[in-house]
């Protein structure tokens, strides 16, 4: 199982309709996947007292990310990097065994137009100090709010490629690296 990370909890996000999106490419692949939707976070995670113990609402999220055979991070810029409620949920879960050895890649989207990059980069910094392994091929969505179609398809065909490239080549080095 893959997870796919929409990494926001901002209220009818773009980066909500982009996983949604990949979701349907891993689908198509016939690959499992299951969602960790930062915007569902319990309340009480963000009590300062949830550093020494989690709350109990706070275990499914931890659990999906051990269980899963690899991530998808999906991010989007917020003021030149990534999300503090993403970093915020990379804090809050087991180190190291969290993401030792797991195989993540990455989306970064933006209004801008470097489409995400450096919150990309910032996260290929945590995670590889996690000991993640890093799936080298990253997908950047430029300018997101005309990239998406009324309905949230991908409106440009080459963008749409890059994300079945990604996620094709994502597969396969997660399987490489199980066995």
């Amino acid at each position: 199982m893959i997870a796919i990370v929409s990494g926001t909890n901002r209220p009818g996000s773009s980066t909500r309709k982009v996983v949604a999106v990949i979701e349907a490419i891993h689908r198509r692949l016939r690959q499992v996947t299951t969602l960790i939707d930062l915007a569902h976070l319990p309340p009480g995670i963000f009590d300062p007292g949830s550093y020494a113990g989690k709350p109990a609402a706070f275990r499914p999220f931890a659990e999906t990310v051990l269980a899963a055979r690899g991530l998808v991070v999906v991010t989007p810029e917020y003021n030149g990097g990534i999300p503090g409620v993403l970093k915020y949920f990379v804090d809050m879960l087991k180190f190291p065994e969290s993401f030792e050895g797991k195989p993540v890649c990455f989306v970064g989207l933006a209004a801008g137009m470097w489409g995400g990059l450096r919150p990309v980069e910032q996260l290929q910094q945590i995670f590889g100090y996690r000991n993640a392994r890093l799936f080298p091929e990253r997908v950047f969505l430029p300018r997101i709010g005309s990239l998406l179609t009324d309905q949230g398809a991908i409106a440009d065909p080459a963008v749409q490629e890059r994300l079945d490239r990604q996620a094709v080549g994502f597969i396969g080095f997660a399987r490489r690296l199980k066995s």
